[in-house]
């Protein structure tokens, strides 16, 4: 397996590039920059026979750097791996878990192992797409990626295969054989307080009310002086879910609040009867996190130093850690070490399992990390 990456910087010339063997190539950068044609063609031109992903960001990561308004490019070249893709429009399913479903359906064979995807983040329900792939993919088939950003506006994203991004599209990539190994990890960091309560209405990812008190309510009262700040500052104070089936909790981002009938919107559903509770961030326990992903990340390596290490982390943290966000990356490299290329975004929403042994879930305000190599 051979990986190089290249970054295309706003305001400056294109790099020159010579036509180069690759797979597979990951483009993440800002929503402007992956609007111009002229730097789609370049890639294209670059890796003509390769699987090319673009996914809009809120943030990209390169190396042990976050930046703005760039493109990070990451080129892969597998020797015994095949993969095959598939994109969709949300436009043309009923609903989230309709469209998971039929994303992944193409990809399905008995040789199947991992899945990649990267969903555009303001059309999708990533709750109910998570739920429609895993609906159709196999037991063992692990899957992991990404809902696009565009930076902290939560107006619109763009993703695209083999072709100019646009709205409303969702990607999956399939890797075969048993020669691509890959792990995953994720971690939070976050502190809850408050007591647990129980949602008692909901609809999908809306929230009305909980412990039959309305929501909107509830939540200001918790924030004081940052509830003048709404929405925005919804994302320093997301929301634990322990889900009714007593799984993992789970962190979910308010992407949203309805004044005229008093709800909020979040990046994921919260179903009714399960437990929530508020939280808030800790500087240093968001950096420990980040450590104990790729801690994780590594176990079913075992002992193998991963080729390439995509993390995926969410726009709040970026927010929150504003000039110390760089430290969450340098935590990744410290563990997985200095041999691993580091590729990534920050994102409206993160899938992934939290280890090998659970299911892939929908995650917000997580660093997620997805390792892999070639054996």
């Amino acid at each position: 397996m051979k990986v190089h990456k290249f970054q295309i910087l706003k305001g400056e010339p294109l790099p020159l590039i010579s036509v180069s063997e690759a797979d597979l190539v990951l483009a993440f950068g800002s929503k402007e920059l992956l609007s111009n044609h002229s730097i789609i063609d370049l890639i294209s031109t670059a890796y003509p026979k390769a699987v090319r992903v673009y996914c809009s960001s809120a943030g990209e990561i390169h190396g042990t750097e976050v930046f703005d308004d760039t493109v990070t490019v990451t080129a892969m070249k597998f020797e015994k791996t095949p993969l095959r893709a598939n994109n969709l429009s949300i436009q043309d399913y009923p609903d989230s878990f309709a469209a998971g479903a039929g994303l992944v359906k193409p990809l399905i064979a008995s040789d199947l192992r991992h899945i990649l995807v990267f969903s555009d983040g303001a059309m999708v329900n990533g709750s109910e797409l998570v739920r429609g792939m895993l609906s159709v993919v196999p037991e063992g088939v692990t899957v992991a990626g990404g809902l696009a950003g565009d930076a902290a506006r939560f107006e619109s994203t763009l993703t695209g295969l083999n072709t100019y991004p646009s709205h409303g599209q969702i990607i999956a990539v399939g890797f075969y054989g048993d020669h691509i190994k890959m792990s995953h990890g994720s971690y939070g960091g976050w502190d809850s307080f408050g007591l647990e309560k129980t949602v008692t209405r909901s609809r999908a990812n809306v929230l009305f009310e909980i412990d039959g008190q309305n929501v909107l309510e509830s939540y200001k009262n918790y924030l004081g002086k940052y509830a003048n700040e709404l929405p925005g500052s919804a994302l320093l104070f997301p929301l634990s879910v322990r889900l009714n089936d007593g799984g993992d909790v789970l962190v979910r981002t308010i992407l949203s609040i309805n004044e005229e009938d008093q709800s909020m919107i979040f990046a994921g559903d919260i179903p009714e009867g399960s437990k929530v509770r508020f939280m808030k961030a800790n500087f240093d326990r968001l950096i420990d996190a980040a450590s104990l992903a790729a801690k994780t990340s590594l176990t079913a390596l075992q002992e193998m130093s991963p080729k390439v290490a995509i993390l995926i982390s969410c726009v709040g943290r970026k927010l929150i850690l504003g000039s110390r966000i760089d430290e969450e990356v340098e935590a990744v490299r410290e563990i997985l070490g200095q041999g691993t290329l580091i590729t990534g975004f920050y994102s409206y929403g993160e899938i992934s399992p939290v280890n090998e042994s659970t299911k892939c879930e929908l995650h917000n305000q997580t660093m997620t990390i997805t390792c892999f190599e070639e054996i």
